[in-house]
């Protein structure tokens, strides 16, 4: 469906939680994430087609980040749009182009450090994403793209989920695109049920990209797994968002000061408690304890 001036957004359900990509749509056309593997075929090429878009001539795939289930689709789209360029943020790109460093870099480290996947979700992650893809544009962020004489967006750099997570903002109609950039208290299921836990590698920069967005005053943010969120609702999630960050932080805090020597899966299972529980790769909490470790200069262990 058209939720803004040329930006149409594409539904389907990925597991348990809703799933979305976008199209962006002027006199040249864009396409924001791809989903996994099979996400192409299934939902993006058919409603390419439904509005008109010959898969063949699309312009450009905007990867917002590095998770399989925002790239794993890139060699299907790049089989059906060749002249495609695949753009992505220049920190994320390493993982993006290789399967087998996404999985030892951002999925491998759990286990190494006793909070592993739950059993058989390594192998669904790895089978999610298609064969490698190279990006063809790395960006930075504040770039301007130009789709049409109505129809500029700027890339915003949104780190914190991912170190290069980047958005999109289209200024005339007030749309920040910003997929998993934030995450309110954790993605939810198609009932509306917290879920899984929001992974924020670096903390303070996930919280300065919510701020950003605060500043910008969106007329309506698009993710990857929420409903389309307009007006007050958009305030309410960023501070959501920033809240959850600032319960992360006091719950670590107070466990240390408990319990000088735990370990990251000590800190899990309480935090989990505490801010959850999470039924959804629970293990993934891990990566904000984490972050806020780092921030505090404490190695995880």
């Amino acid at each position: 469906m058209e939720v803004a001036p040329g930006i149409h957004r594409i539904e389907s359900i990925l597991g348990p939680r809703p799933f979305s990509q976008y199209l962006l749509l002027g006199d040249r056309s864009l396409l924001v994430d791809t989903g996994v593997k099979e996400t192409p075929g299934e939902v993006i090429l058919p409603s390419l087609e439904q509005v008109g878009l010959d898969p063949g001539g699309l312009d450009l795939v905007l990867v917002s980040h590095a998770d399989v289930d925002h790239f794993g689709g890139n060699a299907a789209v790049r089989a059906a749009a060749p002249r495609a360029l695949v753009c992505a943020h220049v920190a994320d790109t390493p993982w993006i182009e290789s399967r087998e460093l996404i999985m030892c870099e951002r999925y491998g480290w759990y286990e190494g450090l006793g909070v592993p996947y739950p059993e058989g979700v390594l192998d669904w992650l790895r089978d999610a994403m298609g064969p490698d893809v190279p990006v063809d544009i790395r960006l930075r962020g504040d770039e301007e793209i130009r789709l049409g004489p109505e129809l500029v967006v700027r890339v915003l750099h949104l780190p914190g989920h991912s170190p290069g997570h980047i958005g999109l903002w289209e200024p005339r109609s007030r749309t920040a695109i910003v997929q998993d950039a934030v995450l309110a208290r954790g993605l939810l299921d198609t009932e509306g049920n917290v879920i899984h836990p929001p992974p924020v590698l670096l903390i303070t920069e996930y919280e300065r990209s919510a701020q950003l967005l605060q500043q910008l005053r969106p007329a309506r943010l698009l993710t990857a797994h929420y409903d389309v969120i307009e007006g007050e609702d958009v305030e309410r999630f960023l501070d959501e968002t920033l809240d959850f960050v600032g319960r992360a932080r006091v719950a670590v805090k107070r466990i240390l000061d408990e319990q000088p020597e735990s370990t990251l899966a000590d800190l899990l299972a309480r935090t989990d408690a505490e801010l959850g529980p999470f039924s959804s790769m629970p293990n993934e909490l891990a990566a904000t304890v984490r972050g806020v470790l780092n921030e505090q200069g404490v190695e995880a262990r």
